[in-house]
């Protein structure tokens, strides 16, 4: 009785957590401009949001997972939404010097406020909104040059800093696990996997540097 009462405890936990959504966005065409268009609201499918670059249920491997396939691999698309953070934008551009960083000039699908350290959150994290709309966290997005350009274009001599001053700011990749919608104004409650940090992490790390 002991062993069925453990098996069916919640794997994931819900927080005293929400962030506010702040702005929305889609990225039509990253070949022409990695700049996103902002949004009100944005209807969300398993496949993402219709007419996004993201959007899709699967796509082709990039240099992050470089180790485990070969590049243009088709792989599940874990990287449907980039999601970042109101507070860490505002660091980031202090950082760098300027006076903003519009979400739009760093192709974003989606700003919240209030989860603080949003781009440390644990895999397998969720957020979750009224209508019961989902989005997993697969991990912590990693700085690119990519967004150079575009800054560039609104903030001269300033495009080339990023890369450096969004480290461990960056936000996080995530995937749909239920439709919904997504609104400007809604908060998203974040749930945590009821799971402790593996014993080996630290040591294989150490040895991976």
């Amino acid at each position: 009785r002991r062993n069925g009462a453990q098996r069916s405890m919640p794997a994931l936990m819900p927080t005293e957590y929400e962030g506010r959504i702040t702005w929305l966005g889609r990225v039509a065409q990253r070949d022409a401009s990695l700049a996103a268009e902002p949004l009100d609201a944005v209807d969300v499918t398993f496949a993402g949001v219709a007419g996004e670059e993201h959007a899709g249920l699967t796509r082709p491997s990039c240099s992050r997972v470089i180790s485990q396939h070969p590049r243009g691999t088709e792989i599940r698309n874990a990287r449907q939404f980039s999601v970042l953070s109101d507070e860490e934008l505002t660091a980031i551009a202090a950082t760098m010097g300027v006076a903003r960083l519009e979400p739009s000039w760093l192709g974003a699908s989606l700003v919240i406020s209030g989860i603080p350290d949003l781009s440390h959150l644990p895999p397998s994290s969720r957020l979750q909104g009224p209508d019961g709309v989902t989005l997993v966290i697969d991990m912590e997005n990693r700085p690119c040059h990519l967004p150079a350009k575009v800054i560039e274009t609104h903030a001269p001599g300033f495009g080339a800093r990023f890369k450096r001053a969004a480290l461990g700011r960056r936000g996080v990749t995530a995937w749909v696990e239920r439709e919904g919608r997504l609104a400007l104004g809604q908060m998203l409650r974040l749930h945590i996997p009821d799971q402790p940090v593996w014993s080996e992490l630290s040591r294989v790390r150490a040895t991976l540097l």
